[in-house]
């Protein structure tokens, strides 16, 4: 398997901002359309309840954002500061990250190839102050692509990396095909 361009190897920054970072939960499916989007919310907002608990979403859906959305937060802009991008607050200890917040519209496209989404995927990881997070929940693409490569590469460099893997049951009709 080959690695993806802006080779994630090269984790200059993120470590540093990974290791504020407690426990990191990839949500990710084979397919879309099977509730990935609104898992990756319910598993955020339950750990949320707790507020000793402070949480992050980071969307990588860079071409299919929906976390702005699904959070009721799509009219939101994020600000940078010194230290970083700040992330939109939907609770006192909920934030959330997504492409959706620096478009202009949206209703926008965002269509980049592999290298441009793997260099957003970094500058969201490296770039983005979360602050010290206890849990930073991952809402990926569908399917199998550079993205899925790329988190996984930047986060295995501050582990512990959890996967929720969401699937759906096979038709009656298709198994007999």
């Amino acid at each position: 398997m080959s690695r993806p361009q802006d080779a994630p190897h090269n984790v200059d920054g993120v470590k540093e901002r990974l290791a504020a970072i407690k426990y990191k939960i990839l949500v990710l499916s084979g397919k879309g359309g099977v509730g990935k989007s609104t898992l990756t919310a319910m598993i955020a907002r339950a750990i949320a309840l707790h507020d000793s608990h402070e949480v992050g979403i980071l969307d990588i859906d860079i071409c299919g954002p929906s976390q702005p959305r699904v959070m009721g937060a799509e009219e939101e802009k994020v600000h940078s500061s010194g230290t970083g991008w700040s992330p939109i607050y939907v609770e006192g200890n909920l934030a959330v990250m997504s492409i959706g917040f620096l478009l202009n519209n949206a209703d926008d496209a965002v269509i980049w190839r592999g290298p441009k989404k793997n260099g957003m995927i970094k500058q969201f990881l490296r770039d983005v102050d979360w602050g010290a997070l206890d849990y930073l929940v991952v809402d990926t693409p569908p399917g199998t692509s550079d993205e899925h490569l790329s988190i996984v590469q930047y986060l295995s460099a501050a582990p512990p990396v959890a996967a929720v893997i969401i699937t759906t049951p096979q038709s009656q009709l298709e198994k007999h095909h």
